[in-house]
């Protein structure tokens, strides 16, 4: 069975259960990170040299970073989540890219200083403010006509976005509406898998750990 080393809170985490759940596959999740205070080990540090959630033990096979963690699981169990060409891929794998090297930045810096009263925040607060607002409106763009980032399906670029992306309409910063990347996020929400993956509802193919 697959092992999710992984706090169920971590964005990065939540990637990679609403694949497995999205697909059906049985795994276990177990709690590593942060409050866990159990990735700064040796016998973790075997497994992932980061000491970073998550990572994934599939048999013989260890992996860390959660796209490669997903590109692994669809490769392996579910194609149709990512292209069957290179070029279709990609149309799906340039999203997951973009995300770690133009959202990631500005998303980690609001999520850390949004929950500090003002007069406490960093200095580049408002920059980074007005960077994630540029990075949401490519976003919003892109999906205006759309239903699915790439394929004309759920892919992997949906689904490596989504747990982020809740995330980042949620901040409380002044922004436009973005009103078609609200709707392809409610569709996401809608979705049981995603339920399960932040945390919702209770997953019927997860193993306790």
């Amino acid at each position: 069975m697959i092992r999710i080393l992984g706090r169920a809170t971590s964005g990065n985490v939540q990637k990679v259960l609403f694949l497995l759940e999205e697909i059906g596959l049985q795994y276990a999740r177990e709690d590593y990170g942060r409050q866990f205070g159990n990735t700064d080990t040796d016998a973790y540090r075997k497994l992932n040299p980061t000491m970073k959630v998550p990572t994934m033990i599939d048999g013989h096979v260890t992996s860390w970073e959660s796209h490669t963690i997903l590109r692994y699981l669809a490769d392996t169990f579910a194609p149709n989540l990512t292209g069957t060409t290179p070029g279709e891929r990609t149309l799906v794998e340039r999203w997951m890219d973009w995300l770690l090297a133009s959202l990631n930045t500005p998303y980690v810096a609001v999520f850390k200083d949004i929950k500090n009263p003002a007069e406490k925040r960093g200095a580049d607060f408002a920059a980074q403010c007005k960077d994630l607002v540029a990075q949401l409106k490519i976003l919003d763009d892109h999906i205006a006509d759309k239903t699915w980032f790439a394929l004309d399906r759920l892919t992997l670029a949906d689904i490596a976005l989504a747990p982020i992306v809740k995330r980042c309409l949620a901040f409380q910063i002044e922004r436009p509406p973005f009103a078609e990347l609200t709707r392809w996020m409610a569709a996401i929400e809608a979705r049981p898998a995603f339920a399960v993956a932040i945390g919702v509802k209770p997953s019927a193919t997860a193993s306790a750990a």
